[in-house]
């Protein structure tokens, strides 16, 4: 399908073409039609699946249209669960505004940052993306206004369950008009979700991008799996990235304690390691997203929440050091990589405690991964 089929103006589609899209993704085809044609949506797509331009493309199609309003009352708004997608957001809406037929404020919002310059330059926003604490604080302080909201997007929703997000969103809700198109998006499905647009009083439209198989295929990644015992996991990792000269990899703990042991001892064979996580401040936490994306830092390391936020084009590999709990955040693991069609390698170190686990995810995502033995590997130096 062209992007003419879509609904679409041309203005719009002009500035979808300077990105250098070619044709729409199968999610972008099932989707944009049906926000266009004024429905609520749930959509249920696999990661780098092209969810975030199925509402961002609709939302600037509509918006480009009416009279610009210099005050504070917000046209769209978009629920993210972290700091990171919420500036991952603000830039496909900033690609794709740039031809228009007039200009449309955006801005992302979230903590960890000052509140008051936020304040100040909420003027004039017609789409705010937010995280929903910074969201609430910023309503509480009257620094905006949501009664003439359009669109309610809550992106990430599988993700946003696990911040008790439910009470937030309520109170949320309570600022909105009972009149506006509603958009939930995820990579996995599941009653609470379903119970989000309950407890919003919609029903919505269903669609699906079939999943988790199509999902590997479309991310081009080669998965891999070495067997491994506990105490020879760090010497193999570092035989990893030192033999196969690894250039940008992006390794995923459990835990924020991990990840800070695992770069010190990085750090200790001369690999240039960091970490990103909550406890890190906005700022901390955008330089160095950069440095790693400039090749200034070869390793990052992540935990599932944070991670799920990052988005570095042409990442070569992700590392499964210790594997997530469940088997729908494998494919947001694995997903970091093999972006747009480009390779990518997704290797887990799976000791003999996790085997029983890895089958659980290779079950349930309908995988089929051999382990490798690793007991011929000489990690002597390592």
């Amino acid at each position: 399908m062209a992007f003419e089929h879509l609904g679409l103006s041309s203005y719009l589609i002009a500035s979808i073409k300077q990105a250098g899209l070619t044709q729409p993704a199968p999610i972008q085809e099932l989707a944009v039609p049906k926000i266009l044609d004024g429905q609520h949506l749930m959509a249920i797509a696999p990661t780098g699946s092209g969810k975030t331009a199925s509402y961002v493309w609709p939302i600037l199609n509509q918006l480009q249209e009416q009279k610009i309003l210099r005050n504070r009352a917000i046209h769209s708004l978009v629920l993210v669960p972290t700091r990171e997608l919420a500036d991952q957001v603000l830039q496909e809406f900033n690609t794709y505004k740039l031809r228009l037929k007039r200009e449309i404020k955006t801005m992302a919002v979230y903590g960890g940052v000052s509140i008051n310059p936020q304040m100040k330059a909420m003027l004039g926003v017609e789409i705010l993306i937010a995280t929903p604490g910074r969201l609430l604080d910023l309503l509480e302080k009257n620094a905006l206004s949501l009664s003439n909201l359009q669109f309610l997007v809550i992106d990430e929703a599988d993700k946003l369950l696990y911040t008790g997000f439910e009470e937030e969103l309520d109170r949320i809700l309570k600022s909105c008009p009972k009149k506006l198109q509603t958009l939930l998006f995820s990579a996995t499905k599941s009653q609470k979700i379903e119970a989000i647009t309950a407890r919003i009083g919609v029903v919505p439209t269903c669609i699906e991008v079939e999943g988790l198989p199509q999902a590997k295929e479309q991310l081009a990644i080669k998965q891999v799996a070495y067997q491994v015992s506990e105490e020879r996991k760090g010497p193999f990792l570092r035989y990893l990235i030192k033999s196969k000269q690894v250039n940008k990899v992006l390794i995923f703990v459990s835990a924020i304690h991990t990840a800070e042991k695992l770069m010190t001892k990085l750090k200790r064979n001369k690999i240039l390691a960091t970490t990103i996580n909550s406890q890190k401040s906005q700022s901390a936490r955008l330089i160095t997203l950069e440095e790693f994306k400039r090749g200034k830092i070869q390793v990052l390391i992540a935990t599932d929440l944070i991670g799920r936020g990052i988005h570095i084009e042409e990442l070569e590999t992700v590392i499964n050091y210790e594997l997530p709990r469940s088997p729908q955040d494998y494919i947001h693991r694995i997903g970091r990589t093999g972006r747009a069609g480009k390779e990518g390698v997704a290797i887990s170190l799976i000791s003999p405690e996790e085997e029983q686990h890895f089958a659980l995810i290779q079950k349930k995502n309908k995988l089929e991964i051999p382990l490798l033995s690793t007991e011929e590997v000489n990690l002597h130096g390592y």
